[in-house]
């Protein structure tokens, strides 16, 4: 067992930002069990998930719909891929980004698909409450390493609210805040070398004590679901580091909503653990491109359109 394991491919599911309208459609048109878990979703929602996924305006990006739909859209990818072969208990880690960990514990067991689905609507509902009664958002640093991140955020905290949210891949940093303490930190990125800032089009600053009456929300709800040990092997973002204790993973899921998302932590553990193979199934093909930046010799496949089956 331990051979094959280590001759498969981790699964990595992508966060919020993957969100595009239409996302899935395809899936649903040419695979039956892909139709049937967005169907499923729905009829657990209690309302038309899809037709929010497909609509050519802008629902997809609403927070909270663009959260279970990015969960759907995976899980419906990951139960095609498993007809088609796909053995997921021989993976040798199983991780998604902020987001993407709901769908990463539903594909290791330990979670029911029902209660991601609802866990993950319930957060993104959180989210958006209180990205409304907290005007923030975030703001990436093109080019700032850990501790021109770390030193801004102190910046900025002298006008609010402000935080490192995500340290993805080399190069790639968030910060996440009020808006008053970002606008202190775009005014001083350059003098602390930073070559350029972009604000994320987001509701809120995720990842920081912006959502912290999220976070309250999700741990109540968080404590009437169960969660079973994975697997396979979880790692969590919070730590960056393995998690199989039921009550661990339940209080990572809850703090994870204000804390940093150690994502770039997280993929160097695994390439220490000797994996190279990764497979990404879900919308876009962000998380192939973060760990390109953490290592180029790292195989990330993707599974994004059916045309992908092939490769993966």
């Amino acid at each position: 067992m331990q051979e094959d394991r280590a001759s498969s491919e981790a699964l990595l599911f992508p966060g919020q930002g993957a969100q595009f309208s239409g996302m899935g459609k395809d899936w649903c048109e040419a695979f039956p069990t892909a139709r049937a878990t967005f169907e499923e979703a729905d009829e657990v929602l209690g309302f038309a998930l899809t037709a929010a996924c497909w609509d050519d305006g802008e629902q997809v990006n609403r927070t909270d719909i663009a959260q279970p739909g990015i969960l759907v859209t995976s899980a419906a990818i990951v139960r095609v891929l498993r007809e088609r072969g796909l053995d997921t208990t021989r993976a040798p880690l199983v991780a998604g980004l902020s987001l993407g960990e709901y769908t990463a514990l539903w594909a290791a067991g330990s979670l029911e698909l029902a209660d991601a689905v609802r866990l993950v609507r319930l957060r993104g509902e959180a989210m958006q409450d209180a990205s409304e009664a907290c005007p923030s958002s975030m703001l990436a640093l093109t080019g700032a390493d850990e501790d021109q991140a770390k030193a801004l955020a102190e910046v900025g905290s002298t006008r609010g609210i402000c935080a490192v949210a995500n340290i993805n891949a080399p190069g790639q940093i968030i910060l996440s805040g009020e808006l008053a303490a970002l606008d202190a930190v775009e005014a001083v990125a350059k003098e602390h070398g930073v070559r350029r800032t972009r604000r994320l089009v987001v509701a809120g600053g995720f990842h920081s004590e912006c959502m912290r009456p999220a976070a309250d929300r999700l741990e109540s709800a968080l404590s009437e679901v169960e969660i079973r040990p994975p697997e396979v092997p979880f790692a969590s973002n919070v730590v960056g580091a393995e998690v199989s204790d039921p009550d661990e993973i339940r209080a990572m899921l809850a703090r994870q909503v204000c804390s940093p998302v150690l994502w770039e932590k997280t993929m160097r553990g695994a390439l220490e653990r000797g994996i190279r193979g990764f497979l990404e199934p879900g919308p876009g093909k962000v998380l192939a491109g973060l760990l390109g930046r953490v290592d180029r010799e790292a195989t990330v496949r993707s599974a994004a359109t059916p045309e992908d089956l092939r490769g993966a």
